[in-house]
């Protein structure tokens, strides 16, 4: 469906003002399906986030302040989100050997078997929600990318 039909607007000052709220639009509508699609597994967006960051550091462990620089929501709280995936038991502490004070965190086994098991599902989540082809999806990161800078 277009913007104008999903947000009721037929007019914009721009076609940048458009891809500007078409972009915002579509990324609340992705997670709020990403929200969806998580719920039954007991984790949110963010969760999901930090345990793919975990997951590829393979069994290193990093600090919460190198998790929070990954992150793609980086107002997310990373103290309260590794807490709670802790106490799922998808994530342990562990002390930093240079830095006593410091405590790291990596995924547990728990943990990588839950991403196992998402990225299964994530791969036929990705293809139903999938309206475009692997050429416009290229073509759409590049320009993404170009609007960052």
């Amino acid at each position: 469906m277009k913007i104008e039909e999903e947000i009721k607007q037929e007019k914009f000052s721009s076609e940048f003002q458009k891809a500007v709220i078409n972009i915002l639009y579509t990324s609340h509508w992705l997670e709020a399906e990403n929200t969806k699609f998580l719920k039954p597994y007991g984790i949110s967006v963010q969760q999901y986030n930090v345990l793919r960051i975990l997951k590829g550091q393979g069994s290193n462990a990093i600090s919460v302040n190198n998790i929070m620089s990954r992150m793609i929501d980086k107002m997310s709280n990373a103290s309260r989100l590794v807490e709670k995936l802790r106490q799922k038991e998808l994530i342990e502490r562990v002390v930093c050997e240079g830095d006593r004070r410091q405590v790291d965190v990596r995924i547990t086994s728990k943990g990588i078997k839950l991403l196992n098991t998402l990225s299964e599902k994530m791969i036929e989540f990705d293809k139903m929600k999938s309206n475009i082809t692997q050429k416009e999806a290229k073509a759409l990161n590049e320009i993404l990318d170009k609007i960052r800078g």
